[in-house]
C-alpha cells in the first residue's frame, strides 16, 4: 500500500531469528539433553517491510507466532533485528533508545505501566518524573486526559482495586502523559466486557483523530480492527501477507460469500489461503 507524504515510520526487510532448544519427551530425552543440546532456528521475521505516515491508525494482525510481537518490540527499541532497517522520526529505535522512548507510548493489555499499590494519581506523578515532563505542562495534559478518559473518580484508588476496563482507561492516559507522537497498542481490549471495549475503542479513535497520534494496534479481536483501523497489515510466517484497508481485504477473500459473513470468518479464510494457521 502506498503511503502519501513523508513516512513517520520506515521498516525495510526486517529479519529476526531465534534459537529454540529441542528435546525428546520423557526421562531419556531429559538425560540426553544434558549431554547434547539440540536447537532449531525459528525465523520470526523474514523480510518485513512497510511504511506509515504520521497520523495513520494501523491494524497489525496475524495468528499467534506470526511475528507481530517481534515487530513491535523492534519498533519500540526493545529488540535489535538480525538485518534490515527501521527508522522512526529519523531515529533507529535500538540505537537511540532513550530519545526514542520519550516519543512513544505503549499499552499492553496484560501488563501495567502504573504502580499496583499506588493510587492512580501518584502513579501519574511518578511517570511525570520518569519522563521529565515540566510540571505546568504535565498538569495541563493530565487534566485534559483525565477529562477525556472520564477517570476523575478513579484517581484516588489504588490500581489493584480497579476493574480491568477502568485500568485500561487509566493505562491509555498514562501512556499519553508525555505527549508521544506514536502509540503502540498490544491487545488493549483483551478480557474486557462489551461496554468497556466500546469505551476503549472510542478513546483510541479520539486520540488518533483529535491529537493526531499515530497508532499501531495488534489484536485478535477483529471487531477492534473493523471499528478502528484505517489500514490493515496481515502478517504470517514472519512475512507481510497483505496491506490494504479492511474492506478491500474482505472483498479479496470473500468475493462470493455475501455481506453477512462475520469478520472473524474473513481473517480465518485469509489465513487458510496463505497457509498461516491460528495457534
Amino acid at each position: 500500500m502506498t503511503v502519501a507524504g513523508t513516512p513517520q515510520i520506515i521498516v525495510e526487510d526486517l529479519k529476526k531469528s531465534y534459537r529454540v532448544a529441542e528435546r525428546t519427551p520423557g526421562l531419556v530425552g531429559a538425560l540426553a539433553s544434558l549431554l547434547r543440546r539440540r536447537q532449531r532456528v525459528v525465523r520470526a521475521l523474514d523480510g518485513v517491510s512497510f511504511s506509515l505516515a504520521r497520523g495513520e491508525l494501523l491494524g497489525f494482525i496475524g495468528p499467534n507466532g506470526a511475528g507481530k510481537s517481534t515487530t513491535l518490540k523492534i519498533l519500540s527499541g526493545i529488540l535489535r533485528p538480525d538485518a534490515g532497517r527501521c527508522e522512526i522520526d529519523g531515529l533507529t529505535p535500538w540505537r537511540s533508545r532513550r530519545e526514542h522512548v520519550a516519543r512513544i507510548g505503549v499499552v499492553f493489555g496484560q501488563r501495567t505501566q502504573l504502580f499496583w499499590d499506588l493510587p492512580v494519581r501518584e502513579g501519574f506523578d511518578l511517570l511525570r518524573a520518569i519522563y521529565n515532563v515540566p510540571r505546568a505542562r504535565y498538569r495541563q495534559v493530565r487534566d485534559e486526559l483525565v477529562a477525556q478518559m472520564k477517570i476523575e473518580p478513579l484517581l484516588s484508588q489504588p490500581v489493584r482495586q480497579l476493574s480491568l476496563g477502568q485500568r485500561m482507561r487509566c493505562e491509555l492516559a498514562a501512556a499519553m502523559l508525555h505527549e508521544p507522537s506514536i502509540l503502540f497498542l498490544d491487545e488493549p481490549t483483551i478480557g474486557l466486557d462489551a461496554p468497556s471495549k466500546l469505551a476503549v475503542r472510542a478513546l483510541v479513535a479520539e486520540l488518533n483523530r483529535k491529537r493526531g497520534v499515530t497508532v499501531i494496534l495488534t489484536t485478535h479481536d477483529m471487531h477492534d480492527i473493523e471499528a478502528l483501523a484505517q489500514r490493515v497489515i496481515v502478517i504470517g510466517h514472519g512475512r507481510v501477507l497483505a496491506d490494504s484497508n479492511f474492506d478491500a481485504l474482505r472483498v479479496a477473500v470473500l468475493r462470493d460469500a455475501g455481506e453477512d459473513v462475520r469478520i472473524e470468518e474473513v481473517i480465518a479464510r485469509f489465513y487458510a489461503l496463505h497457509g498461516a494457521s491460528e495457534g
